[in-house]
C-alpha cells in the first residue's frame, strides 16, 4: 500500500513509481495467469464480475433467513473475541485486584453502628465498579465498527436485529464471568450475610448491574459520531443514574 499510495509533495515522482510497477506486472507470468484464468471463468457469461441476484429472495430484499444471519453474526462477533484472548485476560485481573482491594479495604465488618455504614460504602463501590468498568468496556464498539456495519447493512447482508443480538451474546460470557469474580472475592472477605442464597441474590444482582451498564454503555457508543465523542458523554449521563 505504501509503494502505491500517492505522497503529498511527490506527485509526479509516486506516479512514475506506480507507472513502472504496473508496467512491470503487466508483462510479468503471474498476470497473463490471471487473465486466461478471468477469460477461462467470464465465457459464456454477460455479466461474470457482478452478483447476480439468487432465485427465492424473499419480499425482504436479504439473501438468508434471519437465523442465517444471526449465526453468522454471532460467529464472527465470538472469533474476535477469542482473536484477543490477552483483553480477557487483563479484564479479569484487573476486576480481581480491584476486588482484592475493596476487601482488603472493607475486610471482616461487624454487624453495628460503624460495620453497617461501612457495608452501604462497599455496596455503593460493587454499583461504581460494576457501572464504570461495564460501560467504558463497550463505549468504543460501535463507535469504532460503524463505518463497517452501514456499508454491510446498506447492501442487505443482515438486520440490525440479528447485528445487535448477534455480538451482544457473543459477548455476554465475559460480561457474566467478570461479575462472578467480583462477588466472588468481595463478598466473604467483607463479612457480608453467610448463606449460599444470599451469596446467589447479591451475585444475581450484580451481574443484572453490569449488564444493564453494557447495554448503557451500547446505547451511548450507539448516539456517538466518534470514539471521543463517547467518552467525553459517558461520565456525564452515568453520574446521575448512581447518584
Amino acid at each position: 500500500v505504501q509503494m502505491l499510495a500517492i505522497a503529498p509533495a511527490k506527485e509526479a515522482e509516486c506516479r512514475d513509481m506506480i507507472k513502472k510497477i504496473c508496467d512491470s506486472f503487466a508483462v510479468s507470468p503471474i498476470a497473463r495467469e490471471v487473465l486466461e484464468t478471468a477469460s477461462v471463468t467470464g465465457k459464456g457469461m454477460d455479466e461474470p464480475y457482478l452478483l447476480q441476484p439468487m432465485e427465492g429472495v424473499g419480499s425482504t430484499g436479504y439473501r438468508s433467513s434471519w437465523w442465517t444471519q444471526f449465526y453468522c453474526i454471532l460467529w464472527r462477533s465470538w472469533l474476535s473475541v477469542l482473536k484477543d484472548p490477552m483483553l480477557v485476560k487483563v479484564r479479569l485481573l484487573q476486576t480481581a485486584m480491584v476486588a482484592t482491594l475493596i476487601g482488603s479495604i472493607y475486610f471482616g465488618q461487624v454487624l453495628d453502628q460503624d460495620g453497617v455504614m461501612n457495608i452501604n460504602g462497599s455496596l455503593f463501590l460493587f454499583l461504581t465498579n460494576m457501572t464504570f468498568q461495564n460501560v467504558f468496556a463497550v463505549i468504543n464498539v460501535f463507535s469504532a465498527e460503524l463505518p463497517v456495519f452501514l456499508r454491510e447493512k446498506r447492501s442487505r447482508l443482515y438486520r440490525v436485529d440479528t447485528y445487535f443480538l448477534g455480538k451482544t451474546i457473543a459477548e455476554l460470557p465475559l460480561f457474566i464471568a467478570v461479575p462472578f469474580v467480583f462477588t466472588s472475592i468481595t463478598y466473604p472477605m467483607i463479612g457480608l450475610r453467610a448463606g449460599a442464597s444470599h451469596y446467589f441474590i447479591t451475585l444475581f444482582v450484580v451481574t443484572l448491574v453490569a449488564n444493564v451498564s453494557t447495554s448503557f454503555g451500547y446505547l451511548i457508543s450507539c448516539a456517538s459520531s466518534s470514539i471521543s465523542m463517547a467518552l467525553s458523554v459517558g461520565p456525564p449521563v452515568v453520574i446521575p443514574f448512581l447518584i
